[in-house]
């Protein structure tokens, strides 16, 4: 049964990965990330305090730290660092151990940085009719309708003793996904996967994400996510852990101008939760976006108004 999840899993991300695309939005609030990228000279700045909590343990970050600055239209780069919290609740671990509850611990340190760097390496514009001529007063270029790219990440320890207090695990760690948008209708999906490699002391794993929603208008958006991280290996007899959650979320703005907005997301396992598995009770993210940079120049030369004479 599990294999066949993941066979069809990995099939759906793959045929998202050949179909039409469009501007999509994954990332924060969502675990899964798409291939698009803040424009030219553009920051996105994510503030927001995330949890994931399992019987026997929960991870925290308050806040999560993800700063982000578009070089070129298609290279984003990024750095992110938490401050996270470690809770052991007790019971079961996945090797079996069990902790009493009267021996749960809470710790907090400085999270991992997470450095990477983002490539929207393909993308197709349609040779579409004439723009509306709403869009075409706003000079607003027409949108892609398929686009891919890769985010290496590589993430670090920093001189602290979290790792030691198990806070955090040991790095170094590497992710390296795939991504792509895809537009049907007035339906938008994000798909990615791809692969952790690890060291000898974390279990490498599998991340497979989908993401299908809409966009209500230019302030408000929602969408449903798909997510599985599963690990391929073991490390020091422990079972194979797994994360397959099913989350709901969306972006709101509070400013006119579209650069503050408010980022909501919520999920829980949609398989069985027990002590040792590693599926959570309960996934959460709560932040705010703030997009910086300059404001996009109107391309079209501005039209001179004939008066009554006929004359401009």
């Amino acid at each position: 049964m599990a294999r066949t999840f993941i066979s069809s899993f990995t099939l759906l991300l793959l045929v998202l990965a050949l179909a039409g695309a469009a501007h999509a939005q994954a990332g924060p609030p969502f675990i899964t990330d798409d291939p698009d990228t803040p424009g030219n000279k553009h920051w996105e700045i994510n503030l927001g305090w995330i949890g994931d909590r399992n019987p026997y343990e929960g991870n925290y970050q308050v806040p999560d730290f993800d700063i982000n600055y578009g070089l070129g239209d298609r290279i984003q780069l990024k750095y992110e660092v938490p401050i996270a919290i470690h809770e052991l609740r007790g019971g079961y671990d996945n090797a079996g151990v069990y902790t009493p509850p009267s021996a749960a611990t809470v710790d907090v340190g400085l999270g991992e940085s997470l450095l990477g760097i983002k490539w929207r390496f393909y993308e197709h514009k349609p040779k579409a009719a004439p723009p509306p001529k709403e869009a075409e007063a706003e000079g607003e270029a027409p949108e892609a309708n398929f686009s891919i790219g890769t985010y290496p990440q590589l993430s670090l320890n920093n001189p602290t003793s979290s790792v030691s207090r198990n806070v955090v695990p040991p790095g170094p760690q590497f992710l390296l996904p795939l991504e792509s948008n895809a537009r049907i209708g007035p339906i938008r999906v994000d798909g990615e996967i791809g692969y952790w490699f690890t060291n000898q002391h974390v279990p490498q794993s599998w991340i497979r994400g989908l993401v299908i929603g809409h966009e209500f208008s230019k302030k408000m958006e929602a969408y449903l996510e798909l997510h599985d991280q599963q690990d391929a290996n073991t490390v020091g007899g422990a079972h194979k852990q797994r994360e397959t959650t099913l989350g709901a979320g969306g972006r709101q703005s509070l400013n006119r101008e579209n650069t503050f907005l408010l980022m909501l997301m919520a999920g829980r396992s949609f398989q069985r939760v027990v002590s040792g598995n590693g599926q959570p009770s309960w996934i959460a993210y709560v932040g705010v976006q703030i997009l910086l940079g300059p404001k996009e120049k109107n391309n079209q030369v501005e039209q001179k108004i004939p008066d009554e004479s006929g004359k401009k």
